[in-house]
C-alpha cells in the first residue's frame, strides 16, 4: 500500500522532492485520498503531514508552488539546536536504535476526538469578522504580492479554536488569533517588492494595522 498510507506522514526535506511527487503529495493532503492508475484509495484518519524543508538556496531542491503551501496549516523556523540540545545529540548515539522501545500516547481514536473538541470551540461573530480582516487587509494592502486564500482564513481560524484548547477555553479570544497569526499566515503571504516571504516579528507588527473586534 505504500508509506503514504499512515496517519501521520513525515515528509523529510520535501523540497528536494521532484514537483510530480510534490503533485501527487498534494491531492492526498487536500482529498485524503491516492490514485494509482485511475484506482483511488482512502487514506486512514486521522491523517495530516508534517514537512521539513531544505533552504531555497542549496542545490537540487525545488520550491513548492503556493497552491501546496497553501495547505500546511502551521509553519515554523526551528534554527539551529542550542549548545547543550547539541551537546546531548552528540552523546546519545544513533536515535533510530531508540525506535522500538517508543509507545504512543495517543492512538487515532483519542485525536480524532480532541479534534471534535476543537471543532466545538466557539468563535463570536465579532471573532470571525476579525478574522475577515485580516483576510482583506492582505488582499487589498499593497504589501502582499497575493493575500490569504479563503482556505488560509478558515486554516487561521482552525489554529486559533485549537490554541484557545489547549487553554482550556471553550471559545476563541482575539489574543488567540494574534498569537498563532504569523505561524499560520508566513508561508503563504510574499512581499510584493520582491516576493520574499516576511519574518515572524515583521509580520506580527504589519497585522498591528488591522484593529481589535
Amino acid at each position: 500500500s505504500g508509506p503514504i498510507f499512515t496517519q501521520v506522514l513525515l515528509a523529510d526535506e520535501i523540497n528536494r522532492a521532484t514537483p510530480k511527487t510534490q503533485s501527487a503529495l498534494l491531492e492526498a493532503m487536500e482529498e485524503r485520498q491516492v490514485t494509482v492508475e485511475g484506482s483511488t484509495r482512502p487514506l486512514p484518519q486521522p491523517f495530516f503531514v508534517i514537512a521539513t524543508q531544505n533552504p531555497i538556496e542549496q542545490a537540487g531542491t525545488f520550491p513548492l508552488p503556493d497552491s501546496q503551501l497553501d495547505r500546511f496549516l502551521i509553519r515554523m523556523d526551528l534554527g539551529y539546536p542550542g549548545r547543550d540540545a547539541e551537546r546531548a545529540l552528540l552523546h546519545g548515539g544513533d536515535t533510530k536504535l531508540r525506535i522500538p522501545d517508543l509507545t504512543p500516547v495517543l492512538d487515532g481514536e483519542e485525536i480524532l476526538a480532541i479534534q471534535s473538541e476543537v471543532d466545538a470551540i466557539h468563535a463570536s461573530p465579532a471573532l470571525v469578522e476579525y478574522v475577515l480582516d485580516l483576510a482583506a487587509f492582505t488582499r487589498e494592502s499593497e504589501l502582499f504580492h497575493v493575500g490569504l486564500s479563503p482556505r488560509a482564513a478558515l486554516g487561521l481560524l482552525r489554529a486559533s479554536q485549537s490554541r484557545a484548547r489547549l487553554h482550556g477555553r471553550d471559545h476563541v479570544l482575539p489574543e488567540d488569533v494574534q498569537r498563532v497569526l504569523p505561524w499560520a499566515t508566513s508561508h503563504r503571504l510574499r512581499s510584493a517588492r520582491d516576493m520574499r516571504q516576511f519574518p515572524l516579528a515583521e509580520l506580527s507588527t504589519i497585522f498591528e494595522q488591522v484593529a481589535l473586534p
